[in-house]
């Protein structure tokens, strides 16, 4: 069988959890390759995506590592049994950065979507002169055909809440709202697209004001998925050096207990969208 070349992050992901499957079991990959009669090479291949498995070889290797959670070797049969064709982003290879569509497909498969932004709108809510402002603030200047298409790649991310009806929970905090990228239409533009989203039944928007104590997270933007069980929940970050995804089980925990502690302390949606209309008319209140 030939070796994927570009694994989807779904096929990474079962990869992911063999492997901890196998070293929670305390099982090396040459241990496992002779339980199962194949060269460790094979092991690997399946551990990094790049190799597919059967459902009776993933119960096999379940078996070997002693895992009796049914319900995750459940949820990655499905994954295995899912015939998988390149979703819309893979439109963009090529033309944008491996993030842009890691990022499109780590929505792709969530239940829900939970979001924090301390800095920016999120992008999933941006409006199409925001997320073009943002991305023409580029340290190292972009084309201008660069900048229009991350723009349209972002517009249609936006998809997953607008056709799909995904569940999303975005927590923003005051200084987002109050951040200047393209003067004072744009940022009234953006508030007011805010304020009409809040009213939709799969979006909730919650503000976290200045007079918070301290900031909710360490980290100024991530986005947090739910997976078709818990265990497969995913964590995704933005870096200075791009976006990370983060799936083991004690951060996706922390991040988890995060979302908690803004969900105590927000502003409740109501509360948050009349914030959003006070901010916004103190903008269109500005002079020109």
């Amino acid at each position: 069988m030939a070796l994927r070349p570009n694994p989807s992050l779904r096929q990474l992901r079962l990869g992911a959890e063999l492997r901890r499957m196998r070293e929670q079991a305390g099982l090396g990959g040459s241990q496992l390759a002779r339980a199962l009669g194949i060269n460790p090479a094979h092991v690997t291949q399946m551990e990094s995506g790049r190799t597919g498995i059967s459902v009776e070889r993933l119960r096999t290797i379940a078996a070997l590592c002693m895992c009796v959670n049914e319900p995750l070797i459940e949820a990655l049969a499905e994954i295995i049994t899912s015939r998988e064709s390149g979703g819309w982003w893979e439109d963009y290879r090529g033309a944008l950065a491996d993030d842009f569509r890691e990022i499109a497909e780590f929505e792709e498969h969530a239940r829900a979507i939970s979001m924090y932004s301390a800095t920016f709108i999120p992008g999933l809510l941006q409006t199409r002169s925001y997320s073009s402002s943002i991305f023409s603030m580029a340290y190292l200047p972009l084309p201008q055909h660069e900048l229009e298409l991350r723009a349209e790649f972002r517009l249609r991310r936006q998809e997953i809440i607008r056709v799909r009806k995904t569940p999303f929970a975005a927590f923003i905090h005051e200084a987002a709202l109050r951040m200047r990228f393209s003067g004072r239409r744009v940022c009234s533009e953006q508030l007011e697209s805010l304020i009409d989203d809040s009213d939709l039944p799969n979006i909730s928007i919650r503000v976290i004001p200045f007079d918070v104590d301290s900031l909710p997270s360490p980290i100024a933007t991530f986005a947090y998925a739910e997976g078709s069980i818990p265990d497969l929940d995913t964590v995704q970050t933005d870096t200075g050096f791009g976006s990370k995804l983060i799936d083991a089980p004690a951060h996706v925990a922390r991040f988890r207990l995060i979302l908690a502690q803004m969900d105590s302390f927000a502003l409740s949606e109501s509360e948050s969208r009349e914030f959003i209309r006070s901010v916004n008319e103190e903008v269109k209140s500005e002079p020109a």
